[in-house]
């Protein structure tokens, strides 16, 4: 198992650069593989940390919000996401994410994991984060952002998630996350 930077059995012959905009950049590889065959290789650089919340509160009740995702041509229900600059503590991206989207401020929040979301192609990294203890004022979605916002028991968009409902990565982490912690006894 490859585990050390000096083990890397990937050769970058040449990069450049193809495409940017303000969130990501796009960069062409030609490589040598590990089967030690010229190659090419994409990758994705994501200029922002993704942030991912989903609010709890003591009735077992959750918030998911609704939006068409212009990438999957489809309309997709997720749990509260958002960017988070490289710069600012993931909390922080995450509290105002919250109160963006769904006009909830948590008084507790819980770190549920952390991970790359498509590593295969794209270096993007993850934040997740349950919230509670919670008070509700108003929503201030950006302007792009077209929002539903749903309030719905949280064993309802656990079943979303095994009926293949909710897709969308970060929000399965999340709710499987506390789905576990709930069958663990811990929430």
């Amino acid at each position: 198992m490859t585990n050390n930077v000096a083990d890397n059995p990937w050769k970058t012959l040449k990069s450049s650069l193809e495409y940017e905009t303000p969130w990501i950049s796009v960069t062409h590889h030609n490589v040598v593989t590990p089967a030690n065959k010229e190659g090419i290789y994409g990758t994705v650089h994501f200029k922002n940390l993704a942030i991912g919340i989903l609010p709890l509160d003591e009735a077992f009740n959750t918030w998911i919000v609704g939006q068409w995702r212009y990438p999957l041509n489809k309309y997709s229900w997720e749990i509260i996401e958002g960017g988070g600059s490289l710069n600012v503590d993931p909390i922080e991206s995450a509290k105002r994410e919250l109160k963006e989207e769904a006009g909830i401020i948590a008084n507790r929040y819980t770190l549920l994991c952390n991970m790359h979301t498509s590593n295969s192609a794209t270096d993007e990294y993850c934040y997740i984060y349950l919230a509670q203890e919670l008070t509700f004022t108003t929503a201030e979605p950006e302007e792009t952002e077209a929002l539903t916002l749903k309030k719905v028991p949280f064993n309802e968009v656990y079943n979303m998630v095994v009926r293949g409902e909710i897709t969308d990565s970060l929000s399965i982490a999340a709710i499987f996350r506390v789905k576990l912690l709930m069958l663990e006894g811990k929430l």
